[in-house]
């Protein structure tokens, strides 16, 4: 019997109440596991709950930074304390240590890849973090992107119900496709791949097939 075709769903940016927990009400009515790239200095007291069922319900908790800067241009010690904070935070609320890394803007330098002991994951985006495309853009353009092993970056950000309501068709649509929703541990784990330091993921296939930076 061939594999299944494997695609992981993740959001950036969050947590946050209006975007975050209509997207888990969405996941848990489907039986869908994400993952979110969660921003650690919206991990307060209040949406802690929002990240602790989002790993109830089966989702991955991955580090997105503390405060969203570009790290590019930042020191070690600049960039060990964005990565650091933000992991101590999911350990705190999950008790797990975050397995990915996903750079803000996708921009990257030496020195990341240096101070930070993550892979890293970008994705297939849609431009949804801007409020000028439709939600069916959002729908068109995340379909003609779908592909085996595809990672798809979209943002739960706050105010974001655009997305909300792509995921609403996109769910459906994708599986009716021939896929299957896993986190980005389980689509490295199911393919067999051990991911790479200085690699910059957007999909998990051979390793020559991997973007590496220079």
């Amino acid at each position: 019997m061939a594999e299944p075709r494997l695609v992981a769903l993740t959001f950036d940016d969050g947590p946050n109440p209006d975007t975050t927990l209509p997207l888990l009400d969405l996941l848990k009515a489907h039986g869908v596991p994400a993952t979110f790239f969660v921003i650690g200095e919206k991990l307060t007291p209040d949406t802690a709950p929002i990240t602790a069922r989002a790993a109830e319900q089966g989702c991955e908790i991955a580090n997105h930074s503390f405060s969203h800067p570009d790290m590019s241009g930042m020191t070690a010690d600049e960039i060990a304390a964005q990565v650091g904070m933000t992991s101590a935070r999911i350990r705190q609320i999950t008790g797990r240590e975050p397995a990915f890394f996903r750079p803000p803007y996708i921009a990257v330098s030496e020195e990341m890849f240096s101070q930070i002991g993550m892979p890293f994951i970008a994705g297939f985006g849609c431009d949804d973090f801007d409020p000028a495309v439709s939600t069916a853009e959002r729908i068109s353009r995340t379909m003609a992107q779908l592909r085996d092993g595809a990672v798809i970056l979209l943002h739960d950000a706050a105010g974001n119900v655009q997305t909300v309501e792509a995921v609403r068709a996109l769910i459906p649509q994708i599986r009716a496709a021939g896929y299957e929703f896993v986190t980005v541990s389980e689509l490295f784990s199911r393919r067999q791949i051990t991911p790479q330091r200085r690699i910059l993921y957007s999909y998990a296939e051979q390793e020559t097939m991997y973007a590496e930076t220079e």
